[in-house]
């Protein structure tokens, strides 16, 4: 497993505490966020890590802006990333264990390091249930037949500059 994740300016110092973490569990990540508070715009990041996502099954991907809520948004509209903002671990938990969340979402603004950490921990640990939550997750891919495109669009030609 490889660990996308992604940023923009409000999720910058938040993620340098994620990376700490994944080097601490000798997770590889691959990092296509900004390395800076500059002001940018999270669409761009968070297509990048939900195209990975949605190419790399085996694959999952994190992303943190202010909130989480413009990440999440995005991010779930590529097939087959199931996106979650959680904001405790219970939460992160829970959607591994049901919805089989592929990609896990943060708000570098409003969750503190220690909670983050603690979700992280929660996230990358659970494993997917199965069982009943099938036919859920079933339903979501037979929405997706008729809602996304199979395609991943060219993240670069949506969003040539990260900064408008």
């Amino acid at each position: 497993m490889v660990i996308y994740i992604g940023n923009d300016h409000g999720g910058y110092a938040l993620k340098r505490i994620l990376i700490e973490r994944l080097k601490e569990l000798k997770i590889p990540y691959v990092d296509v966020g900004t390395d800076s508070e500059s002001i940018v715009r999270y669409p761009y990041f968070a297509a990048k890590v939900a195209a990975a996502v949605a190419e790399k099954k085996e694959d999952r991907g994190i992303l943190i802006c202010s909130t989480g809520i413009g990440m999440s948004i995005i991010a779930n509209r590529f097939k087959g990333v199931r996106a979650s903002l959680c904001t405790d671990p219970y939460m992160a938990k829970m959607t591994r264990r049901h919805n089989d969340s592929n990609l896990l979402c943060l708000g570098g603004k409003i969750t503190g390091e220690f909670e983050a950490l603690d979700i992280l921990e929660a996230w990358l640990r659970e494993e997917y249930e199965g069982g009943r939550h099938d036919i859920s997750l079933g339903l979501i891919s037979e929405a997706e037949k008729g809602l996304c495109q199979d395609k991943i669009p060219e993240y670069e030609l949506l969003f040539h500059d990260t900064t408008l």
